[in-house]
């Protein structure tokens, strides 16, 4: 405990006394000073270790001292400077020494903190703030220490802001491997990167063990399943924060909305929305965006307008998903009205509303418009056209039987490495029937994205359209070699709040039998009116 005390009355902010040319240079003593690093510093220089240091004249002279330095030593704290005296007698104990004042330090016995801690902390939140996040993590799991909790944050939301979840994973296991234990707030935060990263296990694992669960934890978790595809699971979850007795906000809602709009529940939208006025829900562009786009996905144009109608704030989000939502029943006309209302109201497009138009104008073989809005993109609003606005026009040329210009289109564009483009052709192909081209289509197309066990049930039947059965048995022969599995497509609907599913040749549904004789007398009715069914392609 003598040497634990000398060596605390040593640790101060004092300089070393000045030395005499006449003292030998055996005996001079050496010093460092901790300076507090500017946020830019080079973690390259950062001093981990603390220096040992040659004794000054002689043990008696800095007993002599100690009580001086003590003394004076709080009147100088705030220069930075810290020198640090080891005499003969800690030689080779110096290790062991720090080692038993940092845990003074650390019960409260010894309050001041070890300045390579402080530099290490100041030097990583510098590197976040000049953006250098990997050189940032690299840094701290090189180091081995325990930064403090505020860094720990800095670093994990950094990593989740730019969606470096992998690097957000090396310091979570920095914290392990550091031993350090993380407070409700930082546990929150390692769970919002899981959950964002799709790692919905250790999500939900951390989601469990957290002590007291806020209305961000679950917003976070609930996010998660259904920003994953696991909206029956996000919704199950909402239901059970409701339970808990937490009032949902608006990010609660935006996940709810979208959660219904994939499973086309519209009586469970109507219920959050009737929640979400009640709970007082001060009115948010991406809350109503969502909401809208719940009612269109569902079916109901009206109360989808209306809540376009109703809104007090509006951007081009909020135009958009209008302007998305009649697109996707092919109301053409509303589309073109909605987007020159748009623009006259002063709002500007953004990429996703020209996608939006292109694909109506597509749909509607209005050729010279969709045109005119694909030029507008970059020379109106300086937007660079996509992968996704090339590829409907694709697929109006395609519509219009116009094969050998849209395979022009397709070698000449900048987005020709994107699937989506010779998807559109290659469906263009097999519609009117141009067997040559859609082998073309048909190879560019397998070659992106291989792994795609969807793009092997396109190009089959494809094949199949044009007899070419023994593509079609090679493609199936490839996918039951690799083991891939291609979910089957399948139809949903709702029915007095109940839920149906059809799936193809689907009989395990309790009224089955009475809908193939719905089927079969509709198919009789086709017939007599002289229908001839098209069985080339679909």
């Amino acid at each position: 405990m003598l040497a634990i005390s000398r060596m605390k009355a040593l640790i101060s902010t004092y300089s070393v006394p000045h030395i005499s040319k006449t003292t030998p240079l055996s005996l001079l003593s050496k010093s460092i000073q901790f300076n507090p690093p500017t946020p830019f510093k080079n973690p390259n220089h950062l001093h981990l270790k603390p220096q040992i240091f040659v004794p000054r004249a002689s043990i008696s002279s800095e007993i002599a001292q100690n009580r001086a330095i003590e003394t004076e030593a709080a009147s100088r704290q705030r220069s930075g400077e810290i020198h640090v005296i080891v005499g003969p007698m800690f030689a080779g104990k110096t290790t062991t020494l720090l080692r038993k004042i940092q845990s003074e330090r650390s019960n409260g016995s010894f309050q001041v903190r070890p300045p390579q801690h402080i530099q290490l902390d100041e030097t990583l939140k510098g590197l976040c703030y000049s953006g250098k996040l990997a050189e940032a993590v690299g840094l701290l799991c090189r180091t081995g220490l325990k930064v403090d909790p505020r860094t720990y944050a800095l670093l994990l939301q950094e990593c989740i802001f730019w969606k470096e979840y992998k690097k957000g994973k090396r310091i979570h296991a920095q914290m392990i491997i550091v031993g350090f234990v993380q407070n409700e707030y930082l546990k929150t935060k390692l769970l919002i990167l899981y959950a964002k990263s799709g790692d919905l296990g250790t999500a939900h694992n951390l989601f469990d063990k957290l002590l007291e669960k806020s209305l961000v934890s679950w917003n976070a978790i609930i996010a998660g399943y259904v920003q994953n595809g696991l909206e029956d699971v996000g919704l199950s979850l909402y239901h059970k924060m409701r339970q808990s007795g937490f009032i949902p906000d608006q990010y609660t809602f935006s996940s709810v909305f979208r959660a219904c709009a994939t499973l086309a529940t519209l009586e469970h939208g109507k219920q959050a929305h009737g929640s979400m006025i009640k709970c007082q829900i001060v009115e948010n562009v991406v809350v109503n965006s969502a909401l809208m786009d719940m009612y269109f996905k569902c079916s109901d144009l009206s109360d989808g307008h209306r809540v376009f109608d109703t809104s007090q704030n509006r951007n081009a989000i909020t135009w958009t998903a209008l302007i998305s939502g009649y697109g996707q029943h092919g109301r053409v006309q509303e589309v073109l009205e909605v987007f020159h209302r748009m623009k006259t109201e002063g709002f500007r497009p953004n990429y996703v509303t020209f996608i939006a138009v292109l694909s109506a104008c597509s749909h509607g073989g209005l050729a010279n418009e969709a045109w005119e809005h694909f030029f507008a993109m970059t020379r109106d609003y300086g937007i660079q056209p996509r992968g996704q606005h090339y590829a409907a026009l694709v697929d109006l040329l395609g519509r219009a039987g116009r094969l050998e210009e849209a395979y022009e289109f397709v070698l000449n564009s900048p987005c020709k490495e994107h699937s989506v483009m010779w998807g559109a052709f290659l469906w263009a192909c097999r519609i009117h029937g141009n067997r040559d081209l859609l082998k073309l289509a048909a190879k560019q197309y397998f070659k992106l994205e291989p792994e795609n066990a969807g793009k092997y049930v396109v190009l089959s039947n494809a094949y199949a359209t044009f007899g070419l059965w023994d593509d079609v048995a090679e493609l199936r022969s490839v996918m039951r070699e690799t083991g891939m599995i291609k979910e089957p497509a399948y139809s949903k609907l709702e029915v007095q709040r109940e839920t149906h599913f059809f799936l193809k040749g689907d009989k395990y549904h309790k009224q089955s039998k009475e809908i193939y004789e719905m089927v079969e007398l509709i198919e009789y009715s086709l017939k007599d009116s002289g229908y001839v069914p098209h069985l080339s392609g679909s």
